[in-house]
This record gives C-alpha cells, structure tokens and sequence, in this order.
C-alpha cells in the first residue's frame, strides 16, 4: 500500500520517541495533551520509536483515524534537525516523502522558487518572496 501526501494537509512530526504498542487512543492523546492539537482536524501526526526502524502516521479521515505503520528490516528514519525544544515539528510533504524513502533531508538542496507572502485583499496587490 502507497501513502498519498497531498499539500493541502498539515504533517507534524513528534519530536519525542514514541511506544509503537500506542494505538488509536494513546496517540490521540499525544496529539492532545502533547501537541496541543485536535486529531480531527485532518492534519497528519507522525510518530517514531526509540531505535527510529519504526513509524507510525495518524490521520483522521472525517468518518474515522487511519493508521500508517512502517517498520524498517534495515536502516533508520531521520528526525529532521530541532533547534527547539519544541514537542512537535511541522513538515512539509515533501520534507515526510523523504523521511519515508530514506533520503537525508540535510543532503537535499532546494532551488530558490517565488512563495506568496501575503495577500492584501483590500488593494489585490500581492508581496512576494524569494525562499
């Protein structure tokens, strides 16, 4: 089974190692008490265990949670670095596609790209920024 990532949705990664024996409840309870977060908004929780061989994703997908659960034979998954001491840490897509495949997220490069910075929707002018 493939795992679709969409844009549109949020990821936040804990930061903190995870028992993987935690189910449905005991995740949304971290993602409660710990993300300070409400598991029904659709966003994706990322959860990894002590050894980083295992992963465990939760989504609510508005008529129940689902549960991705990823565990390596070989190799590890990276925590993306933390200049924080926050509990979780949020990613994008593309930031969680490479964690899954096993890319490193510090060998990758990303090429400056036009972002909106805001929107005045009085005026319609739009500011840019270079990433």
């Amino acid at each position: 089974m493939n795992i679709s990532l969409s844009k549109a949705q949020r990821y936040f990664m804990y930061s903190r190692s995870t028992d993987m024996r935690k189910g449905f409840n005991g995740l949304c309870g971290l993602v409660r008490n710990e993300f300070m977060q409400n598991p029904l908004s659709g966003d994706v929780f990322i959860f990894i265990n002590r050894p980083r061989n295992r992963i465990k994703l939760l989504h609510w997908q508005g008529d129940g949670f689902a549960i991705y659960y990823k565990r390596l034979e070989k190799g590890t998954y990276e925590f993306p670095e933390i200049t924080s001491d926050a509990v979780c840490l949020e990613l994008s897509a593309q930031q969680l596609l490479l964690i899954l495949e096993g890319i490193s997220l510090l060998s990758v490069k990303t090429r400056k790209r036009y972002v909106p910075h805001f929107v005045d929707k009085n005026s319609m002018n739009t500011a840019y920024s270079e990433v």
